[in-house]
């Protein structure tokens, strides 16, 4: 069962696309992760530079994405994230987000699992939980609003 509320939103700053072209897996790409905030009932920091989205463009269309990231909280604590996820839709729609358009998010499925790991003992609540984000993606940037499941 869901949270009805995020615990936290992710909003992550993106490096351009990296293509590496057809792997014998799909089309590969890298974009990093330059940055960005977390904000929320349970946790408030920044995403720090430094982390990836490795993604498959699968043949179906499907963008299978793996990301990985370190959030620091506000009080010092870092906190890996680890990301795995789908991203899809229509094919007008997918085009429009890879021109960079603002498309609405409820055009298209973006749903990650993620879990999370940290040393620090205020955040060690995030190292005992699995959470599930529904995902916008904008320009140059990721939002994730993040569900604990219960």
């Amino acid at each position: 069962m869901l949270g009805t509320q995020p615990i936290f939103t992710i909003h992550a700053e993106l490096e351009a696309i990296m293509n590496l072209g057809q792997t014998p897996y799909g089309e590969r790409r890298i974009i990093g992760i330059t940055g960005g905030t977390v904000r929320g009932a349970k946790l408030n920091g920044r995403v720090l530079p430094g982390g990836a989205d490795w993604q498959i463009i699968r043949t179906d269309g499907a963008a299978d994405i793996q990301a990985r990231y370190t959030i620091e909280a506000d009080n010092g604590a870092r906190i890996l994230v680890s990301s795995d996820g789908l991203r899809h839709g229509p094919p007008d729609v997918m085009k429009q987000l890879a021109a960079g358009d603002s498309v609405d998010p409820s055009l298209y499925y973006f749903r990650t699992a993620m879990r999370f790991e940290t040393s620090d003992a205020s955040a060690g609540w995030l190292n005992r939980i699995v959470a599930l984000a529904r995902g916008a993606r904008e320009a140059q940037a990721v939002r994730l609003d993040v569900y604990e499941v219960e």
